[in-house]
């Protein structure tokens, strides 16, 4: 299965992947040499995922993106704006570009992950998850799967215990935020997990129509 991982950051929602090609994207290069150090076997492309996935979007069997979230969070917004002095900023439309993008063009199976927004999602989600939003071309159902851990409170030694991630060695600027932008790897394993059944499904449903039509 060839799986393109868009916005890879340190690979929280690619750490327990099993079977898969994986194409990662990540602008930064620090986050980048993590990732590479992490899953050794995965090709790292260190660049603008958004403009990636426009020009590669047809060499894949699955597509995951996680644009940047901070600009949709309520927490960013409705407390930290409103109570901490945190600038102001636009929402970032690269999501909704993404989400568009993918409805209307790609033919293999896809999932966008966010933060549940401050603000009435502008494309209704597919499915909500623990503290993520997801739309997708296929079916993710819900799954009795709590986070490891508070990500609000919690501290670097606490996230890298709960992910499964060591940090140190790497020179990090926010490591804490690094750590808190993770997808749950068991939540990521889930979603992959629901793609690969939805193209197994798929796949026998094709065969049998196929083998009936050829005994009549």
């Amino acid at each position: 299965m060839k799986v393109l991982n868009l916005y890879a950051g340190i690979g929280g929602n690619r750490k327990d992947w099993l079977d898969v090609s994986v194409t990662a994207v990540e602008l930064d290069p620090v986050l980048a040499a993590f990732y590479a150090q992490k899953f050794p076997d995965d090709e790292v492309v260190v660049g603008d995922a958004h403009q990636y996935l426009l020009d590669h979007h047809n060499e894949f069997d699955f597509i995951w993106s996680s644009p940047p979230c901070q600009s949709h969070s309520s927490f960013r917004q409705n407390i930290c704006v409103r109570f901490r002095g945190t600038p102001e900023m636009y929402p970032d439309m690269r999501l909704y570009q993404e989400i568009l993008f993918l409805q209307h063009n790609v033919q293999c199976l896809w999932a966008v992950e966010n933060v549940k927004p401050y603000y009435t999602p502008l494309i209704e989600p597919d499915a909500a998850l623990q503290r993520h939003l997801f739309w997708s071309n296929f079916k993710i159902p819900q799954a009795d799967m709590q986070a490891e851990i508070k990500i609000r409170h919690a501290q670097i030694p606490d996230l890298e215990l709960a992910l499964g991630f060591s940090l140190k060695g790497f020179s990090i600027a926010n490591k804490r935020q690094v750590l808190r932008n993770c997808v749950d790897p068991k939540l990521g394993s889930h979603v992959l997990n629901s793609a690969r059944g939805h193209m197994q499904k798929k796949a026998k449903i094709s065969k049998t129509r196929k083998n009936g039509k050829g005994i009549g």
